[in-house]
């Protein structure tokens, strides 16, 4: 089987999981968070938010892509 099958499945390891979202640290010392596809006209990714720690940017991720299935 190839390397990526699990994730395929559906099943998707901690580790992997972090490639999916864009969260970037910025001067400030805070996160932002950016659209994992980018804009066609512009060639950039849209600003999802900013956020004092990496962890409320992780949990703004995930709502976000609750919202998308739901």
């Amino acid at each position: 089987m190839a390397p990526h099958s699990a994730a395929v499945r559906g099943h998707i390891s901690p580790c992997a999981r972090i490639r999916f979202f864009m969260i970037r640290k910025l001067k400030s010392g805070e996160y932002r968070l950016y659209s994992r596809k980018k804009n066609a006209e512009t060639g950039k990714r849209r600003n999802l938010g900013t956020f004092s720690s990496m962890e409320k940017a992780k949990q703004h991720e995930r709502e976000v892509q609750y919202f998308k299935k739901h």
